[in-house]
């Protein structure tokens, strides 16, 4: 009998500590989940830290922008944990850590870097690339790790349907190409005009938007088109063959740096200088477009919805002068950025702080409701007419650019070709 009872007593006891270590584990980094019961907490984020993850190329021939992708997201956080954090809205405030890793390019090496990250950080974001990011897109999706607000104008990662953890973050090549189009269109003179355009589904979809801006237009011909490979290491033979139809515009939906300034150094060799397109990732003053020597053309046009860190004045600004000191002090770029995916970045890192801040379970689930959530957030550095919106599906983030002339320094917004 008196076993019995020591029995039941040690019963009890094991039952409270399991009780006790239960709700431990709720005030530990669980939520409520909207019902009165705790939601468990995804990895990546307790009650004092969330970690994201990056992969994205830190080497190779678009190192550039890729380290970009980073910085600027370090800048914007360490700047905030420097302040004490960022407070969520389950009420508890953490600060936010980045892991990145280089995939110089290389999808397999972002799916390798995907799986190295995926259980130790809270969501996936920033990376750059249509070939990286597409390499782990069905892994994430399988294992319901977010991939948000990715530099990628690839459509298939704002489409719900077909990718319910991803969202991108800069527009489309599709809402780019548009964009352009119209402008050339609604000029109401005779243009001829070539295409250039990466041989896959970067190209592709800027072709795409092009033809759909300039659909029934009859001053518009397109008079060659022609592709190049993103391995490729010269376009000369394609550039000569362009300019032998005398066309006065090429439309070039080029996605690699020193191919974007081989292209303008040798239609300058060929004294042919038509107008120019390039897309708003291969249209940086000072990394592309000073190099390529591209003031010989008669208009350079780009599309963007933010303002360039290179552009005259930036510094001067009080908001110019906060971030290239956040960005010197906290992510170790002590130069004016080239290229603008710094600033892309740093906007990235404004939004999640605008979900964060909405917040109230500490789940993915929770995330990626309240990512889709947001509506006309102007994030900073964003250009007069755009903003931030992911309530629209289908679409990324940032739908809205305007189109820019380039004026030998930086660029001018301009609603009128010529």
């Amino acid at each position: 009998m008196r076993r019995t009872t020591r029995k039941a007593a040690g019963i009890v006891a094991m039952a409270s500590v399991l009780a006790l270590a239960l709700a431990g584990c709720s005030r530990g980094g669980g939520g409520d989940d909207g019902d009165g019961t705790a939601a468990a907490s995804s990895p990546g984020i307790t009650d004092t830290t969330l970690t994201l993850g990056i992969t994205t190329p830190l080497s190779g021939a678009t190192a550039g922008p890729g380290t970009c992708t980073v910085a600027g997201i370090k800048a914007y956080f360490g700047a905030k944990n420097a302040d004490g954090g960022v407070k969520f809205g389950d009420g508890k405030t953490r600060k936010v850590e980045i892991k990145a890793l280089d995939d110089g390019y290389d999808p397999q090496k972002a799916k390798a870097n995907y799986d190295q990250l995926k259980d130790s950080v809270f969501a996936m974001t920033a990376g750059l690339g249509t070939p990286t990011n597409r390499a782990w897109r069905e892994a994430a999706i399988s294992d319901k790790v977010p991939q948000v607000l990715v530099m990628t104008g690839d459509p298939i990662f704002s489409n719900k349907d077909d990718s319910p953890w991803q969202l991108g973050f800069v527009p489309t090549y599709m809402n780019e190409g548009e964009a352009f189009g119209k402008l050339l269109a609604d000029s109401g003179e005779d243009h001829k005009v070539v295409i250039l355009s990466q041989n896959d589904d970067y190209g592709e979809g800027y072709v795409s938007g092009f033809k759909d801006g300039i659909k029934g237009a009859s001053n518009i011909q397109v008079v060659k088109e022609l592709t190049y490979e993103a391995t490729d290491t010269s376009v000369d033979a394609q550039i000569t063959e362009l300019a032998s139809t005398k066309a006065d515009v090429i439309f070039n939906a080029m996605s690699i740096t020193p191919l974007a300034i081989a292209a303008l150094q040798k239609a300058q060799q060929l004294n042919w200088k038509p107008s120019w397109f390039l897309p708003s990732n291969t249209s940086s003053p000072g990394a592309i477009l000073g190099p390529g020597k591209a003031s010989a053309f008669p208009g350079v046009y780009s599309v963007a919805f933010s303002q360039s860190a290179s552009a005259p004045g930036f510094a001067d600004s009080d908001e110019g002068a906060k971030f290239l000191s956040e960005l010197k002090e906290y992510a170790d770029y002590k130069d004016t950025p080239a290229f603008p995916h710094c600033i892309w970045s740093y906007q990235v890192g404004a939004v999640l702080d605008q979900v964060f801040q909405k917040m109230t379970s500490p789940t993915r689930d929770d995330f990626m409701k309240e990512l889709r959530s947001i509506s006309d957030y102007v994030a900073p550095f964003m250009l007069e007419g755009t903003s931030v919106n992911t309530t629209e599906d289908g679409q990324p983030a940032v739908s809205t650019v305007v189109v820019q002339k380039y004026n030998g320094k930086g660029y001018d917004t301009v609603e009128k070709f010529g």
